[in-house]
């Protein structure tokens, strides 16, 4: 029996600056206009479609806020159907980020905290893949101080292990995937 993943309005976090709770359809807006006036190619539909897949209960779509301000977000897709580890019954991290301007606070920490606790409610190990190019290094360092390690595949391009001397492009794409264990 799958547990039903999307409550509405629940409140995963809360301290005197920082909110975790479920993303809600007026994030998707704050977000994505955010995501553009730093200079990042953004697209509204990219968060509407995780708003949509945790009403079917296919994943946990998370929302950040600073001071009351949203500010970053992170999904889990307890049993996703691409990557690495699609199959084995580990939940995947996908699309995390916290708007630059609100960077250095803690926020994407706590963003990853509340996101494994839920992956350890259905695995004892979580993945995801992080971009390769420079716009995902604060990404990468955070991964590896987190504990998280590369799983061996190599690089994936497009959602496939990208071969000894294939060409890909270093675009959002070219991911490596990492795992952690939980418990």
């Amino acid at each position: 029996m799958q547990k039903k993943l999307y409550i509405h309005d629940m409140v995963y976090y809360q301290d005197n600056e920082i909110t975790i709770r479920n993303l809600k359809e007026s994030d998707a807006q704050i977000i994505t206009d955010g995501e553009i006036a730093q200079g990042w190619d953004a697209d509204k539909d990219k968060y509407l479609l995780r708003l949509k897949d945790q009403a079917e209960g296919r994943a946990v779509a998370l929302a950040a806020e600073y001071c009351g301000e949203v500010c970053g977000y992170i999904n889990v897709y307890p049993e996703p159907k691409y990557g690495a580890f699609a199959g084995f019954g580990y939940p995947e991290i996908v699309d995390f980020g916290v708007l630059e301007k609100y960077r250095n606070r803690g926020i994407g920490s706590k963003l990853m905290d509340v996101a494994e606790q839920i992956a350890a409610e259905y695995a004892d190990t979580v993945y995801l893949g992080v971009g390769l190019h420079s716009g995902y290094g604060s990404a990468q360092r955070m991964y590896v101080k987190r504990g998280y390690i590369p799983d061996g595949s190599g690089v994936w391009y497009k959602d496939k292990i990208c071969g000894q001397y294939e060409n890909c492009c270093n675009d959002d794409d070219l991911v490596l995937y990492l795992s952690k264990k939980l418990r």
